[in-house]
This record gives C-alpha cells, structure tokens and sequence, in this order.
C-alpha cells in the first residue's frame, strides 16, 4: 500500500502567511463552536460517524481543489511543498521515497481514497456489514493524506483562494476537519509540524497549517 511523510525539502520557496492575519484568519461559513458539529450522535456508531464524515471531508476538499487545480501544475508546483524547505515524499508499494510534483502526488491521493471509499468491505454501505478491524488504521492514513492537500493549498495557493473569494469556504472547512480530528484521535500534532524536520538548514521552516493551527488555537476557534 503506499502512504507518504512529510520531510525536510531543499526548496527555499518564500512562504505566503497571509492565511495567520485578520481578516482571513477570521474568515468563515460557520460561526459557533465547532465541537457542537463534530460531536458522535446518539444511536450512531462511531466508525459509521467517521466513515461518513471522512468520506464529506474527501469529496469536499477534492472539489475545492479541483476548483484550483489549473494554478497547480508540474511547472509551478515542482513538489508537494507544505512550508518553505518541508516536502511531502510518496511512499511507493516497495518502500522507494519519490519527490513527486504537487499536482501528480495529490492525484495519487485522491486515487487511492476513492479506491478506499468505493470498496464495500472497508466501507460498508449495506445493512448487516461489519467495518473491519483495520478501520481504524486506514482511516487515520487516509486523515493525514488529505491533511497534506490542505497544507500544500494554503502554503502554495492561499493567493489564488483569496482572488477567488474562497477564504470563508476553505477555513470553515479545514477548523471542521481540524476539530473532527481532534476529536475521534485522527489527528496526529507531528503531522502539523511537518513531521521530523531534516538535519539540514532547509528542512528547519514552518509548515502552514501547523502555524494556523496553533493561531486558531490562540483565538479559541477550534473550541
């Protein structure tokens, strides 16, 4: 199965911080406390309520990005950058690190989510169908996969989301992914700091949404 890591880059890309400043920073569709949202229902079981919610989160972030995808290409996003000097690799099924462009690692993403979501035995959609053991464990891969595309989005294409009036959409969305994960423990705080920053000067450079988090922390929005 393929997986990636986020790891130090030797790309010295300026970051654009617009996203830490008000008025973006602010900017959203839902006001309110999201743990009110991302709360289990009653008579609902957990792995049903994630399964649903994650397979929202997919296919809301995969048309957001579809929505930027013509400013994403191999020319202008050489790697999966998600903070100046931080790169996320590609894992391939034997085990081999690819440096891949932006656009061709996040449709490797998506690829391998849909197949997830599409296969009955991992989410079942029929009565009387068991979620497997290894749910659980899928599910928080699948979680940090989609976190690296809204990393690379909003060090790589918050300018583009801003021309594009999009901000409100994107924030709300990603606090709500935030606070889901946070709570049903898919999210993991290593992922927002980029993973283990490379020995190198280059790898030593904040990833976005780990700043992000950490300002919507300090302004309660995530609460």
């Amino acid at each position: 199965m393929q997986h990636s890591q986020a790891v130090g880059s030797q790309d010295p890309a300026k970051m654009n911080r617009l996203y830490l400043y008000r008025p973006f920073v602010n900017a959203a569709l839902v006001n309110g406390n999201f743990k009110t949202i991302v709360m289990l229902p009653k008579f609902v079981s957990v792995n049903e309520w994630v399964a649903i919610n994650i397979f929202d989160f997919f296919t809301n972030i995969n048309s957001f990005y579809g929505v930027i995808n013509e400013f994403c290409t191999s020319q202008t996003c050489t790697s999966m950058s998600v903070g100046p000097g931080r790169d996320c690799l590609w894992i391939d099924q034997n085990r081999k690190q690819l440096r891949l462009p932006a656009p061709h690692y996040i449709d490797l993403v998506m690829s391998w989510v849909q197949g997830l979501v599409d296969d009955e035995a991992i989410f079942p959609t029929k009565s009387g169908r068991d979620f497997p053991q290894n749910f659980p464990s899928q599910i928080k891969l699948v979680y940090r996969l989609l976190l690296h595309v809204f990393a690379h989005i909003y060090h790589a294409h918050f300018q583009i989301v801003l021309h594009l009036k999009s901000e409100g959409h994107l924030n709300s969305l990603f606090a709500h992914y935030l606070a889901f994960g946070r709570e049903f423990g898919l999210l993991d705080t290593k992922d927002l700091k980029g993973g283990v920053p490379s020995s190198s000067a280059a790898g030593t450079g904040p990833v976005a949404i780990g700043d992000l988090y950490e300002k919507w922390k300090e302004l309660e929005i995530l609460e």
